[in-house]
C-alpha cells in the first residue's frame, strides 16, 4: 500500500490530496476485508453452532491452585473451582494440570470439568498415586462476551 505524503505547513488541502487519502483507505478497507478465515466458530450447548469475527470473541486464560504440599490417597478426589466475567453463553474450557510441586504423584492426575456456566468453571483433580502433591490449574475458556 502506498504512503500518503505529508502536507507541508500552511499547504491548503487540494482535490489530489483528498483523493489520497481516500484511495488509501479504501486500500486498507479491502486488506481488512471480512473473509472467512476471520471467524471464529464456536459450538455452544444452549444455542448451537455461533459463527463470529474472531476480533469479537473472547478467550480467558486463568490459573487456580488446587492444593499445595498436601498427602493424598488414589481414590482422593480434590475440587476447584474458577470465576470469570460473563460470556454470553457457557464458554469452551479446557484445563490443563500443573505439577507445581514436581513429585511422582502430581504426574498421576486427571481433571475433570463437572459444571460451565456464563461465569464460572467447577472441577475436580483426580489422584492417582498416593503421596504428597502441589497442583495447579491452568484454564482457557473460548467463548462470545456478552
Amino acid at each position: 500500500m502506498a504512503k500518503i505524503p505529508l502536507p507541508q505547513r500552511g499547504q491548503p488541502l487540494d482535490v489530489t490530496y483528498i483523493y489520497q487519502i481516500a484511495d488509501a483507505v479504501n486500500d486498507l478497507s479491502s486488506q481488512v476485508s471480512s473473509s472467512t478465515y476471520n471467524y471464529t466458530t464456536i459450538d455452544t450447548v444452549s444455542a448451537g453452532t455461533q459463527n463470529i469475527k474472531t476480533s469479537e470473541a473472547r478467550v480467558v486464560g486463568g490459573y487456580t491452585e488446587v492444593t499445595n504440599n498436601t498427602t493424598v490417597n488414589p481414590t482422593n478426589e480434590i475440587p476447584f473451582s474458577y470465576g470469570f466475567s460473563r460470556f454470553k453463553f457457557p464458554p469452551i474450557v479446557s484445563a490443563t494440570p500443573v505439577n507445581i510441586g514436581d513429585t511422582p504423584s502430581g504426574r498421576d492426575v486427571n481433571v475433570v470439568l463437572k459444571l460451565v456456566t456464563n461465569s464460572r468453571v467447577e472441577g475436580v483433580v483426580k489422584l492417582n498415586s498416593p503421596g504428597n502433591v502441589s497442583i495447579g490449574i491452568h484454564l482457557l475458556m473460548v467463548g462470545i462476551p456478552s
